[in-house]
């Protein structure tokens, strides 16, 4: 492996979500970074505003666990493949392109948006907020909502009504979701079980 880093020691690196294929980040590593990054399997980058190596996810747990690095046809910029526990940007986003400077807003991955704000309200509660409520009361409350929602997608599909079956499926969701916050499961574990289902 030859990586051409520029003048400064760095290559810039495009770091991309395992399961959603969302760019997550565009950064830079020296070469301590890329040689930890490697062997520790979790992502080093090179801050340009400290000067100094940092692992992502060190204060706020939002760590990626690496899974593919490529490299560019010129040597010169990296591709890390990652599987990112909750966001990624230090704005709470799940990505830091999360601004959009033409063309529509396309929003693949509000699983990973609706698991955090659900977090949030765990860790920060909302007076009034219906996820509050549902974890305030516990799990027994949440599997009854569980239980629940999973008997109106039964009796929308029996009725073939398409738009009231599309709304319970996102109602269970939620719900289940809730149970995940409530059990500390995270999506990424859930995720790693389908792709596992899938081989």
């Amino acid at each position: 492996m030859n990586i051409k880093f520029d003048s400064s020691g760095l290559v810039p690196v495009i770091t991309q979500d395992f399961f959603t294929k969302e760019v997550l980040i565009l950064s830079y590593m020296n070469e301590e970074a890329l040689n930890k990054t490697l062997e520790e399997k979790q992502l080093y980058y090179f801050s340009r505003s400290r000067k100094e190596l940092w692992k992502k996810g060190e204060t706020s747990g939002h760590t990626q666990e690496l899974m593919s690095l490529r490299f560019d046809c010129d040597s010169d910029a990296l591709l890390a493949i990652v599987k990112q526990k909750g966001p990624a940007c230090h704005t709470g986003q799940t990505s830091c392109f999360h601004n959009t400077l033409l063309g529509e807003s396309i929003d693949s991955n509000m699983l990973n948006k609706l698991y955090t704000l659900i977090e949030s309200r765990k860790k920060e509660p909302i007076e009034g907020s219906y996820t509050n409520y549902l974890l305030d009361k516990g799990r027994e409350k949440i599997l009854k909502k569980v239980g629940e929602e999973s008997s109106e997608i039964i009796i929308a599909s029996m009725s073939e009504n398409k738009p009231e079956l599309i709304y319970e499926i996102a109602d269970f969701v939620y719900h289940a979701m809730v149970l995940m916050v409530n059990d500390n499961i995270t999506l990424s574990e859930v995720l790693s079980e389908l792709e596992n289902r899938y081989k």
